[in-house]
Formats: C-alpha cells, structure tokens, sequence
C-alpha cells in the first residue's frame, strides 16, 4: 500500500511490470490527495489496469454511532467532515485556515504554476460566496482581476482537487426555456464556511448565504452515498428562465427523482410549490418527490414527501 504516490511518477512504469508479470488484481493499493497528479500518471501508466475510487471526507452515516452525530445541522456546516479535525478534536476554525495554507503553497505548486498565489486565494473566496449559485465565470474573473480563461482553468484545478463540484442542469427538454449554466458547491461546507469568515456555529441561521450552504451540505451527502459504493453521481438541477427550479434530479435506468432542499425547520407548504410545477410537466407521481429540509420529523403530504437532515441515508438509498 503506497500512499502519497503522485510524489514519485517514476514509480508507476515499476508497478505497471510488475503487474504485467504477475497478473494479479489488487497487488497493490495506491493512495493519493492530489487527483490530478494521481490521475494523470496512472492513465498514462496503469490504465486499464486499475479500479479507481473516490474517498472524500466523512459523511453523516459514519459518524452516526459516534460522539460527533449532532443533533443541528449547522454543527456539521460549521465543521465540515475531514477526518483529523474530529481524530484529533482541533478547532475547525484554526484547522481550516492551515489547510487552505497548505494547500496553496504545496498542493497547488504541484499542479499548475500559478504566480500570484495571493490573487487564487482570494479567488477561492469568491467562489465560496457564491455557494450554490450558477456560476458565472465572467462576473467571478471580473471582481478577482483575471481573465475568463483563467477563471475557467481555476475552476477546472479545484474541481480536480475535490474542492468544489459543479451541478450540471439536466438535460430533458420539458421545457425550452431552461437554464443551462452549472451551479458552484463545496464537497466540504466547513472549507467554505473558513473562506467566508464564519468563526462560529451560531453565525449560520443569519448568515445571508445559510441556504446555499445547507443545499451543498445535503448535495455533497448524496455525492459521497454514490462515491462511497463505487458508483458515479447521477445528481442534476433544474431551472427554467423564470426561476422556477428543483435543487436536485437524481437520474437512475431513466427514472428522475425531484428533490428540494431547504434549510427550514419549520415545514412549509410552499416547499412543494416548485416540485408540483416540475410533476406536471415530467408526468412524475407526489410519491416519488422529496423536500429535504432542516427539521427533524418525516412527513408525508399530498404533493410529496419531508425528509429531515438526519435521515438523508434512508433517501439515498431510495433514489
């Protein structure tokens, strides 16, 4: 087991002998924080060779039977899920700003050779305040000082790092006036809550961006249930030019799922109200709609079903 192998490329072209000469599946088990590098030494090397998983942070059902299972949301929002904050109990607020530290002046160094080291990071500021909104590369290159291209390649080198991920809008044409540009979200709300100055819990339920939050919060759970089993995110939104939109479509042997996020306590009829616009153009049945939302007690109502936070796993494994 070899971690951290990106280090040494030279490495690969050994392995890729001996694999060939013994012929054996997981002769070797190859560990690696840097995607890209990883990636891109093994295609060149191993490919075919090899089964390549993703392993992001914790997610909520592995620290369900722990002492970290918290019963509000925003402690998980605030903390975030990488593994040695709660291993070696460090305040998120100090671990956080040591890895965005790290990860600029080593990890980044790695990729792509960027001279103002200063300008990225205040540019993974600004991708931070805008969580969960559609990404617009011009508006984000515009207030950081740089060009579309580069705002662009950025993009591309944090979704490689696993640092963000962009939710595509889905494909099938219920309606023509649809929006087609991606939303911005964050595998790990705690990096994103560090970039935007949260220190504490509390400061969450006001803060001008806790929807957005919560929705990449329920997003990246999702993700990791798929990861975490081999499987790839089939997760989509969708929105018309009206700005009628469903937060989630899961898409699975051609069957979609809707899925709302809010990160209300209090369940609200009008949670629903965008979802029964959605049944009626896609023909799909209030038993197969979901309203994740911040509260604690499952429902089932006439225009879909109320999922609290906690339960997240039992829908996961529905859609």
């Amino acid at each position: 087991m070899l971690d951290e192998v990106q280090r040494t490329p030279k490495i690969f072209s050994y392995l890729q002998t001996l694999a060939d000469k013994d012929n054996r599946p997981g002769m070797f088990i190859l560990t690696g924080s840097q995607n890209f590098l990883l990636h891109e030494n093994i295609s060149q090397t191993l490919a075919g060779r090899t089964a390549i998983l993703k392993l992001l942070p914790f997610s909520l059902n592995e620290l369900k039977d722990t002492a970290f299972f918290y019963n509000n949301y925003e402690d998980y929002i605030f903390t975030g899920f990488y593994p040695r904050i709660y291993d070696k109990k460090i305040s998120p607020r100090d671990w956080y700003l040591n890895y965005i530290q790290t990860y600029v002046e080593r990890d980044l160094r790695l990729i792509k050779n960027i001279s103002n080291l200063g300008t990225f990071q205040n540019f993974l500021k600004m991708c931070a305040s805008r969580i969960g909104q559609l990404l617009n590369l011009s508006s984000l290159a515009n207030d950081c000082g740089i060009t579309h291209n580069t705002a662009k390649s950025w993009i591309s080198i944090l979704e490689s790092s696993f640092v963000l991920f962009l939710l595509r809008p889905h494909h099938k044409n219920f309606n023509k006036r649809l929006v087609k540009t991606p939303k911005l979200y964050f595998y790990d709300t705690g990096l994103a809550c560090s970039l935007l100055g949260i220190e504490k819990r509390d400061q969450i339920s006001s803060h001008y961006l806790r929807g957005g939050l919560f929705e990449s919060f329920i997003i990246s759970e999702l993700i990791k249930y798929r990861y975490n089993r081999g499987l790839a995110a089939n997760y989509y939104f969708w929105r018309d030019k009206l700005g009628r939109e469903i937060d989630c479509i899961t898409e699975n042997a051609g069957k979609l799922t809707p899925v709302e996020i809010k990160s209300g306590k209090t369940p609200l009829v009008e949670y629903f109200k965008d979802i029964s616009y959605w049944n009626k153009l896609s023909k799909n049945k209030p038993s197969n709609s979901y309203v994740v939302f911040g509260g604690n007690t499952p429902q089932k109502r006439s225009p879909g079903n109320l999922v609290p936070w906690n339960r997240l796993s039992v829908l996961s494994k529905i859609i």
